[in-house]
């Protein structure tokens, strides 16, 4: 909904705001100095389906948002979050098998699509925050196919599982069937979360994400 200013309630003094209200609200924040955004989308109209389709969809959000921005604000910075948990009508972060288990591989190519999709609208960084295996290098490896080594990675590496995100959740309107324990981190797993960002940095993260932040500052 392009000209969407609707008040989050699970996330009191935040808003959902639509393309075409992002300039009027950000333009005196850009004026106060603000140098980078993390976009997020959430589709409000696009059917949802076990693919995630409406995640790259030129006439979607994140792609809409970006080249706007982009035009509007030449020096700021956008960075996207790369997801499919607000497009997937089971409300995961990756694509399901037959036995509604993570499938990694096609999640992996998934979201390889959707990354791409995301550079080629103009973003500055892309940030896979779904915990697949081995989705890092996957990215890197097709941003430097198509030349974009001006792209950056930014990983939520270690991203364990937590009531936190509850909050977030519910501003995405995500609709969860099951869990996802299997494939976030377990929250005493402290070997995990060191072992999933030396590998994300080994496959080409320029940044790295540990989160939620607060409860995991041994990590950081």
């Amino acid at each position: 909904q392009a000209d969407l200013l609707q008040p989050i309630s699970a996330l009191p003094g935040h808003f959902h705001i639509g393309t075409q209200r992002l300039e009027e609200h950000l333009a005196p924040l850009v004026q106060k100095g603000l140098r980078s955004v993390l976009l997020f989308g959430v589709p409000s109209t696009a059917p949802k389906d076990p693919t995630g389709s409406a995640a790259d969809d030129t006439s979607g959000p994140v792609i809409q948002a970006t080249r706007l921005l982009r035009e509007r604000f030449p020096d700021l910075y956008v960075a996207c979050d790369v997801c499919l948990c607000a497009y997937t009508s089971h409300g995961h972060c990756g694509l399901l098998d037959s036995d509604n288990r993570i499938n990694n591989v096609a999640s992996v190519g998934r979201l390889v699509q959707v990354a791409l999709a995301y550079a080629n609208a103009g973003a500055h960084m892309v940030a896979p925050s779904d915990m697949m295996d081995n989705r890092i290098g996957a990215i890197k490896d097709a941003l430097q196919s198509q030349g974009r080594t001006d792209v950056a990675l930014m990983s939520y590496a270690a991203k364990y599982a937590s009531a936190l995100y509850g909050p977030f959740r519910s501003a995405c309107s995500t609709s969860l069937t099951g869990n996802r324990a299997n494939y976030q981190l377990p929250p005493a797993a402290e070997g995990l979360g060191r072992r999933a960002i030396l590998r994300d940095a080994a496959e080409g993260a320029e940044v790295i994400m540990v989160k939620p932040g607060i409860a995991y500052l041994d990590i950081v």
